[in-house]
């Protein structure tokens, strides 16, 4: 039995990974969209999405990107998901044709608010945990649910004790 906590199991993401995992992403989806018109829009669950969700838009040549904002964490803790900024209305429809994209799903809370919204978007992510899987259509890299990962837009460089402690 361990003593640390949860989140001290890391999964540390430079800005190159995220770059990469975001291309392959990208490519996973490419020629997914509707048949007739494609993808017609991005929109990113902001803030981790933002970054992913610029980098597929560019590979995919996707021009019409927006944001829908959710709070579901309060610093390191999960609470209920909230909406503070919805996407054009005009725009998304009921999703169809709409590529959402965050960089993790965790529990899945997120996603199933933004899902109810828009039942027919695809939703994709980077990274996803066993709990939220379910709710994404697409993603890129599963890590287990006790896994904290360290986004680099969260991170400075410092020291980081050993996985298994200096002993």
């Amino acid at each position: 039995m361990s003593d640390r906590l949860p989140h001290e199991k890391g999964f540390h993401i430079s800005w190159d990974q995220i770059h990469r995992d975001s291309r392959a992403l990208a490519w996973r989806l490419d020629g997914q969209g509707p048949k007739d018109t494609g993808w017609r829009a991005v929109v990113a669950i902001t803030r981790g999405g933002l970054a992913p969700a610029m980098i597929v838009a560019r590979e995919l040549d996707i021009r019409t990107v927006d944001t829908v904002s959710v709070k579901s964490y309060h610093h390191q803790s999960q609470g209920e998901a909230e909406l503070l900024k919805a996407p054009d209305a005009e725009m998304m429809g009921d999703g169809e044709g709409i590529l959402i994209i965050d960089d993790l799903v965790d529990t899945g809370k997120t996603l199933e608010l933004v899902r109810k919204m828009y039942p027919k978007a695809h939703f994709a992510t980077v990274y996803a945990k066993p709990k939220g899987r379910p709710l994404v259509d697409t993603f890129i890299t599963e890590v287990s649910q006790d896994t904290w990962i360290f986004f680099p837009w969260d991170m400075a460089l410092q020291y980081v004790e050993p996985y298994r402690g200096t002993d």
